[in-house]
């Protein structure tokens, strides 16, 4: 970890933004550690304590996944009425209830509700996290959001080694203190966001006096449903994605169905990835801040995820010391291209979208990632992993050949909006 002017450390201490800043990336830590705590300790606590078969857990999970998608538009929306701030604490609070509800709730149709709910404020609670970055950190805001991934991969790993603990009693009671314990973290998160100020929306703009920028059309702002070019920047985000449902479905049971390898490299796979995040998210989005250069990363996605694949398919069937090293190879792999996609997602998601529709806008965007988490497992088990080294290699060739796709589309909209009618740009007071 960097401690230099530059480094992780020193960023963490000045971020931009702020204050409020400061504030918002240490409440967003404190919500992933009880994220962390949730997603190691969920499934096993509605099976053991719960009493639901293996069936009725992914239906459980799936339609929650579901429930989410929605969470990211309906949030965007109410942004453009309502205080992101109030609407922030909010769903901290939405979500610290559900988790109460959890408690009571044993049945599968009562736990269906409320794990939806879960999610939905999950996923509304992210896109109002992003848009707050997007106005607090002004240009800078791909320096914040490396700051808050790195933040917040941190907050996860410390809740995984906390859900740890409470796993290894493994009693019901300690099923119940780990959902206290994210239930609390939901609570002071909600504290924090009520002492940071409403970051401003106006998103206008800065140069230096005489420039000039894009102007906005006249007339009613914009609709993201109408918008077909950024509808397919967000259809095109889907597969760009996968790599999170790789590292988190993919690759463990490849290696408990394909190889030989010891089943333990599967948690160390999770643990070099949370280390190489937090490590390198900066220096990764310093190197790739800026629409053309976000836009351009995206074809280096699409070759991280290609050869990700390949490794896979080369490594089926191997023994435990070649499934070992090929395990970790992908897992690095993967690992990179997360860290290129959180970049260039973010970057074009806020370049994409017109200043004055902005909210509504991410709030669209992030139904990407969303979609990918209720699509991408399923995809993985029931096609790519039934096909075997042929379904890796068809996997990595299509979100290579997409990633092209995608390049040239965002490269071709920026273009369109930089030629529009520009108007002079006054200087900052």
């Amino acid at each position: 970890m960097r401690r230099g002017e530059n480094g992780l450390v020193a960023q963490l201490r000045r971020p931009p933004g702020g204050r409020d800043a400061r504030i918002m990336l240490l409440a967003q830590f404190l919500d992933r550690t009880g994220t962390g705590v949730w997603g190691a300790a969920s499934v096993l606590y509605f099976t053991f304590v719960c009493r639901l078969t293996a069936q009725q857990v992914g239906v459980l999970l799936g339609a929650a996944a579901v429930a989410g998608i929605a969470g990211s538009p309906l949030a965007g929306r109410l942004a453009e009425r309502l205080p992101v701030r109030g609407l922030l604490i909010a769903c901290h609070l939405v979500r610290l209830g559900a988790m109460g509800l959890l408690l009571a709730c044993t049945g599968f149709d009562a736990l269906l509700p409320v794990v939806a709910v879960t999610c939905l404020g999950e996923r509304a609670a992210k896109t109002l996290e992003m848009l707050f970055a997007t106005r607090v950190g002004g240009e800078r805001r791909a320096t914040y959001q490396a700051l808050s991934r790195s933040a917040g991969n941190a907050g996860i790993a410390l809740g995984a080694g906390i859900a740890a603990i409470g796993l290894a009693v493994g009693s019901r009671d300690a099923y119940r203190a780990l959902i206290l314990a994210d239930a609390l973290s939901y609570a002071v998160a909600a504290a924090l966001v009520r002492l940071t100020r409403e970051p401003s929306a106006g998103e206008r703009a800065v140069a230096p006096p005489g420039a000039e920028v894009p102007a906005e059309p006249p007339g009613p702002a914009p609709s993201p449903w109408r918008d077909r070019g950024y509808l397919l920047f967000v259809l095109l985000d889907i597969p760009m994605s996968l790599d999170d449902s790789l590292l988190n479905v993919g690759l463990p049971l490849w290696l408990v169905n394909h190889t030989s390898a010891p089943h333990a490299f599967v948690p160390l796979c999770l643990v070099l990835n949370t280390v190489l995040v937090v490590v390198l998210q900066l220096r990764v989005s310093a190197r790739a801040e800026g629409a053309q250069r976000a836009a351009r990363a995206v074809t280096l996605l699409g070759l991280l995820m290609l050869t990700c694949c390949v490794v896979l398919a080369a490594g089926t069937g191997s023994g435990a010391w070649t499934g070992s090293v090929a395990l970790l190879a992908a897992a690095t792999l993967v690992t990179m291209a997360e860290l290129m996609r959180s970049v260039s997602s973010w970057e074009l998601a806020v370049s994409l979208a017109p200043a004055r529709a902005r909210a509504s806008y991410l709030g669209v965007a992030g139904m990407a990632q969303s979609i990918q988490k209720s699509v991408g497992p399923p995809l993985l088990t029931g096609v790519v992993l039934a096909a075997g080294p042929v379904g890796w290699l068809a996997l990595g060739t299509a979100v290579a050949g997409l990633s092209l796709v995608q390049r040239r589309a965002c490269l071709r909209r920026l273009a369109a909006l930089g030629g529009k009618a520009a108007v002079p740009v006054t200087a900052p007071a």
